[in-house]
């Protein structure tokens, strides 16, 4: 059998190069996208890179520890405290010290930034003395000396030069600055230092002190119970801006490539079994004939798994090659994008090249397993059959699983919004859930292939001339090779209206329900700096008659869930509950906002304990424990419902938002005109309620379109590629049917548009296919922000959804007349006669 399977090879080379290609393509992107998955798993070493010139550094701690049965349990903290002064005095008693203060500050001319690593954070300032204790050193100029001097850290591309003028914002308001000196950039920030004392005077707070001493001595002079962490030699990296940000970047690019990896293995699975099995079902009058000639079932079987096996091994190397050649370039590529960071690189990992060729070629032998059973049972009387229609295409292991699968994923949608609505709207749910459906709908191609087609080409088929009536007829005839070609369709289709429309759907509900809650006419905010808005503003805008100000804060809270679990939550803190009442429309479940006080919470029902007037323990954002009475509860939404406090529990935090209402009759635009005017004397954006809330919170943000971009473009890419495969393969296994329709007197013309018809209408019966079971899914989103009192209609991606039917279409009729025309080239009666 085996020196028969190798004949077989070469006579029938154009289905078995298809399988090839469609293996090889799979395997590659299954160790393309392992590959780049297990780059994240480790972030980069990095040394001290601040404080690389300090001996000692004391901060207070970062993080929260809790003690609980399972052991401690430790989150960083939002607003960490500050250095107590008495504990800066009793560390000037043990060597020379130097004062942080890290406050953010905005810049007029964005060419201070240059370019660079750290030229897209927001700035910050520094005083200058502790520059020593840091890689910075004057390049030019001198250091300041006087209230108003600035030295700015200066990259490739900056134009700021010693002596310039520069509009300057900090947490005291915006003014004009001299730069007297610069430095060159680091990397990690983008910094301005200013004198010690217009430093402290800005920012009073100390967030760290060097130290020119013994780290043991230092230890011994704060003792055990200061709360101050010590840092020296390589712990010095804690004290660094953002110490953990190259874990953090990972976090982001471990999930896109983890959903990456799971879509477009889920891809290439299914078009790599489903074309082995179209392979094997092309074969079934050559298997006849085999068993007509003396075959037994179990040599049948044997040849086809050898063959399967050989193009497996082949193939799955092959792309294996291709995963280690396009991983380097994948990450190249979301670097250069931002998507990932810069120095995100392939490492030497093999474990995703094993993976990739094991799962390759078990598909490969696992595709033609029931094929092979079916061909085996072959009878010999089917040599005799000249008939091309098909029968029993949907074998009942087929139907159990389309059963098994659709019932899988209606039940898990049903769950869902029986349980726990929101849960579908999580990103590994509304990503993954969709693609039971996706294969439930290709494994039932073959009943529903029929049917929809016949539905489809009714009109067409009553058109004058035959080649709608042909296309009808051969498409229904030949329902095993309209659902191989649709599979990829349906696969298509459904990836290009699921995963945009999704996604756009749930922006477009948080948008919504941000709108919903908002009272506000005007919204102030210090821009993109990160920096708190000036005290001197918020008095002045409350100073204009006919407004409401409600002023909040960003922080978090901390709660420990079931004894062994600390959860945290983003929480605003506001400066009174009847402000926040009057520019803000809360979906409150229980409780009144009214009863909001300093020693109170409202939380939101996912909370474990939502019991009004009920305490909860809770840890806030600088460390320290505290027991809020629940003053209300807030219905969970889309979840952006946060957490809400008062600013005596803000934990230091500055004020970064005031919402602005205009009450009774007063004239909006005089309102307006005086808020600008204030905002623009202290460098506060002011805007209109509605365009703040556009700019700030988008439907859906740039690198998520990015991040779906590339896994659509990846998916689709290679769906295509299948599709252009298999009907390369099926068009080549029908020539004596082509010659056939010529000895009949079709012209060569009739009958490459006769191709091209029916591949079209097979993509067209797929994209309804695959509209159908995104239509369900994105039922199944709509019904859950409905049950989330979320009002939000469903976003089609109807551009997206009609180019990649039109593509796919224009591939179809390519890929199938393209193999027609060269196979007609040969004389219709030497084609028709040629023996197979």
């Amino acid at each position: 059998m085996l020196s028969l399977a190798l004949r077989g090879m070469r006579t029938r080379w154009v289905t078995f190069v298809g399988s090839f290609v469609a293996l090889a393509l799979g395997v590659g992107l299954i160790a393309t996208m392992g590959l780049a998955l297990a780059a994240t798993f480790d972030a980069p070493e990095r040394g001290t890179e601040r404080f690389a010139g300090a001996r000692v550094v004391v901060q207070a701690s970062r993080e929260l520890a809790v003690g609980t049965p399972i052991g401690v349990r430790t989150s960083p903290l939002a607003n960490p405290p500050a250095v107590p002064r008495k504990w800066a005095h009793r560390l000037a008693e043990v060597g020379a010290v130097a004062e942080d203060r890290t406050f953010p500050v905005s810049v007029s001319d964005g060419a201070v930034l240059g370019r660079g690593r750290g030229a897209g954070a927001p700035p910050v300032g520094h005083p200058w003395g502790i520059a020593a204790a840091t890689p910075y050193r004057l390049s030019s100029g001198r250091a300041p000396a006087a209230p108003g001097e600035v030295v700015v850290t200066t990259g490739p591309g900056a134009r700021i030069r010693t002596g310039d003028r520069i509009e300057v914002g900090t947490p005291e308001g915006t003014g004009t600055r001299t730069v007297v000196g610069t430095v060159p950039s680091a990397g990690f920030e983008t910094a301005l230092f200013f004198t010690a004392a217009e430093a402290a005077r800005i920012a009073p707070r100390i967030d760290r002190v060097t130290v020119d001493a013994d780290p043991a001595a230092v230890r011994a002079a704060l003792g055990d119970r200061s709360g101050m962490t010590v840092l020296a030699g390589a712990d010095r990296r804690r004290a660094d801006p953002d110490p953990d940000r190259d874990e953090k970047a990972l976090v982001s690019v471990n999930a896109l490539l983890g959903t990456a990896a799971g879509i477009t293995a889920f891809v290439s699975v299914f078009v790599v079994a489903s074309t082995f099995t179209f392979a094997v079902a092309q074969r079934r009058r050559e298997f006849g004939l085999l068993r007509m000639a003396g075959a037994t079932p179990g040599q049948v079987r044997r040849m086809v798994y050898a063959e399967a096996l050989a193009i497996g091994v082949l193939a799955a190397g092959t792309g294996c090659a291709l995963g280690r050649w396009g991983a380097p370039r994948l990450a190249g590529w979301m670097s250069g994008q931002d998507i990932a960071p810069a120095w995100f690189r392939i490492g030497e990992q093999s474990w995703p090249l094993h993976v990739a060729f094991w799962t390759g070629l078990t598909v490969a032998l696992a595709g033609v397993t029931a094929a092979s059973f079916r061909a085996g049972r072959t009878g010999p009387t089917a040599a005799l059959r000249e008939a091309a229609v098909d029968s029993d295409t949907m074998p009942w292991s087929r139907r159990l699983a389309a059963s098994a699968v659709l019932l899988a994923g209606l039940g898990l949608l049903v769950v869902d919004l029986a349980t726990d609505p929101g849960d579908i709207l999580k990103r590994k749910t509304y990503l993954t859930q969709p693609l039971f459906l996706i294969v439930a709908f290709a494994l039932l191609a073959p009943v529903l292939m029929r049917p929809l087609t016949r539905l489809l080409t009714w009109l067409p088929a009553r058109l004058p001339g035959a080649v709608g009536m042909l296309a009808r007829q051969n498409a229904v005839a030949g329902v095993r090779r309209t659902a191989a070609v649709a599979a990829p369709v349906i696969v298509t289709v459904a990836l290009a209206c699921s995963l945009p429309g999704t996604t756009a759907t749930i922006g477009e509900a948080k948008a919504a329900e941000v709108r919903a809650q908002s009272r506000a006419d005007f919204i102030a905010s210090a821009g993109g700096a990160g920096r708190a808005l000036p005290e001197a503003f918020l008095a002045e805008a409350r100073a204009v008659p006919g407004v409401t100000v409600s002023a909040s804060r960003s922080t978090e809270v901390t709660v420990l869930e079931e004894g062994t679990a600390l959860v945290r939550s983003e929480a605003h803190a506001v400066d009174s509950a009847e402000e926040l009442a009057a520019v803000s429309e809360l979906p409150v479940v229980a409780g009144s906002l009214s009863d909001l006080d300093d020693h109170g919470i409202v939380v939101n029902e996912e909370w474990l304990t939502t019991r009004v007037g009920e305490k909860v323990p809770v840890w806030l954002g600088d460390g320290r424990r505290a027991r809020l009475r629940i003053a209300a509860v807030l219905a969970v939404g889309t979840g952006s419902n946060g957490v809400y406090v008062t600013a005596a529990n803000a934990a230091g935090a500055g004020v970064d938002r005031a919402d602005i209402a205009v009450t009774g009759d007063t004239d909006r635009a005089d309102v307006e005109r005086q808020l600008r005017a204030a905002g623009a004397a202290h460098g506060v954006d002011v805007m209109p309620a509605g365009p703040w809330m556009t700019a700030h919170h988008p439907r859906t943000s740039g690198s998520t379109r990015l991040g779906l971009l590339m896994i659509l473009a990846i998916a689709l890419v290679y769906t295509g590629i299948a599709l252009a495969n298999t009907l390369v393969m099926a068009t080549t296994g029908r020539a004596r049917d082509l010659a056939l329709l010529r000895l009949t007197g079709a012209t060569k013309a009739q009958v490459l548009r006769l191709v091209a018809v029916e591949s079209v209408t097979v993509v067209a019966a797929g994209a309804v296919l695959g509209a159908a079971a995104s239509a369900v899914n994105l039922l199944g989103v709509r019904a859950a922000l409905g049950l989330l009192d979320v009002g939000s209609g469903i976003v089609v991606p109807w551009l997206e959804v009609a180019a990649v039917t039109a593509v796919t279409a224009l591939l179809a009729a390519v890929a199938a007349t393209l193999p027609a025309a060269f196979a007609l080239r040969t004389r219709p009666v030497e084609l028709a006669g040629a023996r197979e």
